[in-house]
């Protein structure tokens, strides 16, 4: 049975028509013995490339593709890494299956990759430019959440905009150590740094001033 409806499929296609401007790459871990949800998630995306001649998935085995798997520092599965037209890594992931509201977030890092289109503010963007050392930021989610996607596309921006920073959508329910290690009560919750929790769907305006705190507070 198909996870993305037919009547879904066709505003699917038709976005991804009128917004992708150059070719984007899908990479998708998971393993031979599939994961809970790992199946989903991969026969999710196989469907989403076949809407777009722009889109190309690979996919690769947790285990046997070690390489791989280290390249991109994949710690968990199922997750999905978005690259560009020449194989750039834009900084973006998923760890779960990004359904539901999630699958939103989903499109729009592929547009984001296939256009370019940053909607961040000038001010935002100058203090992305600053920054010079690596910057985490973890969203937990659930795919029943509306106001998680918010909290993911800001963040997957951000890592678009800047080489050191690498922006993880982590759907809660599936690591549920992860969860319970960040104390994850309600979503979206943003962790920075393993430094940093924001509560709910911020704005950048109130975003950045914890990323930037987060990077001082590493360097004391």
């Amino acid at each position: 049975m198909s996870l993305i409806p037919e009547k879904e499929r066709r505003l699917v296609a038709e976005d991804l028509a009128a917004e992708l401007s150059r070719p984007v790459k899908l990479l998708m871990f998971t393993q031979e013995f599939e994961c809970d949800f790992c199946k989903e998630t991969r026969q999710l995306v196989e469907e989403l490339a076949d809407l777009s001649d722009q889109l190309t998935l690979e996919v690769y085995d947790f285990i046997a593709d070690e390489d791989v798997v280290k390249q991109y520092n994949i710690d968990k599965i199922p997750a999905i890494v978005i690259l560009d037209e020449e194989g750039n890594d834009a900084g973006i992931r998923f760890y779960g299956i990004p359904a539901g509201y999630e699958f939103a977030s989903l499109l729009e890092a592929i547009k984001l990759v296939g256009n370019g289109n940053l909607r961040l503010s000038a001010s935002t963007l100058d203090m992305v430019k600053t920054i010079q050392e690596p910057v985490h930021i973890q969203v937990f989610v659930t795919p029943t959440c509306p106001y998680c996607p918010r909290a993911v596309v800001l963040a997957h921006e951000l890592a678009y905009a800047s080489p050191w920073i690498t922006a993880d959508m982590v759907e809660a329910t599936e690591f549920p150590h992860l969860s319970m290690k960040y104390q994850v009560m309600g979503v979206p919750r943003t962790i920075i740094n393993e430094k940093v929790h924001i509560e709910g769907a911020v704005p950048e305006q109130v975003l950045m001033p914890q990323l930037m705190q987060a990077l001082t507070n590493g360097r004391n």
